[in-house]
């Protein structure tokens, strides 16, 4: 019977994705420090900590170098690996960068403790994540392309098992089914799990949210057809628009040849930590109780938990929250027009927002955001289906003449140096430049912040020493 063993292996999400679906991403360092010794007992395949969200979050809300979190995990986690999502050339920001910018941030999150990165990108155009692949491998990190996993006419299994092939091509060294919106249902995971399976040699991860109530069926579906690793998160911060349990998915497994072997007791003194957490930001309204029930409407309009908050704001800053049905029903239009995208950051915001707006008006595309034009201009790179020529038209008008058809980042010229330029007055450390490339603003602040910071620790030093404070 030992020979048949073939354990799932489980990614831990507790520390990225799932503090970043239920409290917006506030955990901070100081939070995560003192459990890393017992998570990294536990024997997980990798522990997700860093990237998406938390980059911007840490700099804008935490005022936290996300650079120093990612060493201090690294110290931390000994016997654990250490993984980040990554958006292929938009990295952890919200707009194409230059190859040298995406090169340089590989290297440095690999230096820094990173051992695995999930890339993936908006539309699923795979040219926007080979940069990023052949930095990982030059690094000797391990680079996992996701599939942005959506529905609709061009989603085929065919699609998904050429996607597949072309992946293993690339060079990267496993793939990611990336549910984002909790779409994938058990049948269909099934599936599949079988079909890509049979297309490529590469282990299959998969990774889907609880938002629509079917994702611990999914996974047990998918682990039941070959799916090699999934993703889930401690209870106390589990289910709603998060992952499932952990504990959960372990004992579901338990006694059979997919048993991950884990120890429950070391994870209930896991969730005991985290659980006064999760009370806190209930108390305090950082976890809003409507996260965590199920929200059928995800299956029904495809839209995701974060992209749902986003839009329901919109529209109680313009006090139209009565326009909220109207705005669902036109997500779908939306997203047939600009080629049929998947609906994950920022392709999700881009269409929500335009939704709105037409909503809004009363006219579709009387007023189209700016970054709905880029994404009718190429610049987001290929859709799976053709844009709607009369949008086209409306939106574009004489422009549409501009459209390109290469990838966006081969007409971008190298920035790292002019970047470097710009913000060496801050400069303190190598890894200061990228988080200035990201986010220009946001980084600056964090900067004068520091620097005010160690100005008040030395002034404290000098007065200890010269007796003002007593030792």
């Amino acid at each position: 019977m030992a020979e048949n063993k073939r354990p799932v292996k489980i990614t831990e999400t507790v520390l990225r994705d799932a503090h970043q679906s239920l409290i917006a991403t506030r955990m901070t360092t100081e939070q995560m420090l003192p459990i890393i010794d017992k998570m990294d007992k536990v024997g997980y395949h990798a522990v997700e900590c860093w990237g998406g969200a938390t980059f911007d979050a840490s700099l804008r809300f935490l005022k936290e170098d996300p650079w120093d979190r990612l060493r201090k995990l690294k110290a931390g986690f000994k016997n654990t690996k250490l993984q980040m999502l990554f958006r292929g050339q938009n990295i952890l920001g919200y707009r194409p960068y230059a190859d040298d910018v995406v090169e340089y941030f590989v290297q440095k999150s690999i230096a820094n403790g990173i051992d695995i990165i999930r890339i993936f990108d908006c539309l699923n155009d795979l040219r926007n994540l080979q940069t990023a692949v052949t930095a990982t491998n030059k690094e000797k990190g391990h680079a996992q392309v996701a599939l942005s996993y959506t529905l609709g006419d061009a989603y085929t299994l065919e699609y998904w098992t050429e996607m597949a092939k072309k992946i293993e091509e690339m060079g990267a060294n496993s793939i990611c089914i990336k549910d984002m919106a909790g779409l994938l249902t058990p049948y269909k995971a099934e599936e599949l799990v079988k079909s890509l399976k049979s297309a490529t040699s590469l282990p299959i991860e998969l990774h889907t949210h609880y938002t629509s109530g079917v994702a611990s069926m999914t996974y047990m579906k998918a682990v039941e057809a070959g799916c090699d690793i999934i993703d889930t998160a401690m209870s106390p911060f589990a289910l709603g628009t998060s992952q499932p349990a952990t504990e959960v998915m372990a004992e579901a497994f338990k006694g059979t040849e997919m048993d991950p072997g884990f120890d429950q007791m070391l994870l209930k003194e896991i969730a005991d930590y985290f659980r006064p957490m999760r009370e806190e930001a209930l108390k305090s309204g950082l976890m809003n109780p409507k996260v965590l029930g199920v929200d059928i409407q995800t299956l029904l309009y495809q839209v995701p938990g974060g992209m749902l908050s986003n839009m329901v704001s919109q529209l109680k800053e313009q006090n139209a929250e009565d326009k909220y049905m109207e705005v669902l029903e036109e997500i779908p239009r939306v997203r047939k027009d600009l080629g049929e995208p998947p609906l994950v950051t920022p392709s999700s915001q881009i269409v929500g927002t335009q939704a709105v707006f037409n909503v809004l008006m009363g006219e579709r595309y009387k007023v189209a955001t700016k970054e709905t034009k880029d994404v009718l201009l190429g610049k987001y790179g290929q859709t799976v289906k053709p844009f709607n020529p009369e949008v086209i038209d409306k939106v574009l008008g004489e422009d549409k003449k501009n459209a390109i058809t290469c990838r966006y980042a081969d007409l971008l010229e190298p920035e790292l140096h002019k970047i470097e330029e710009e913000m060496k007055q801050w400069k303190q450390q190598d890894e200061d430049v990228l988080s200035y490339a990201l986010f220009p603003q946001v980084a600056t602040e964090f900067f004068k912040y520091r620097e005010a910071q160690q100005t008040k620790v030395d002034a404290t030093v000098a007065d200890t020493k010269n007796g003002a404070y007593p030792v």
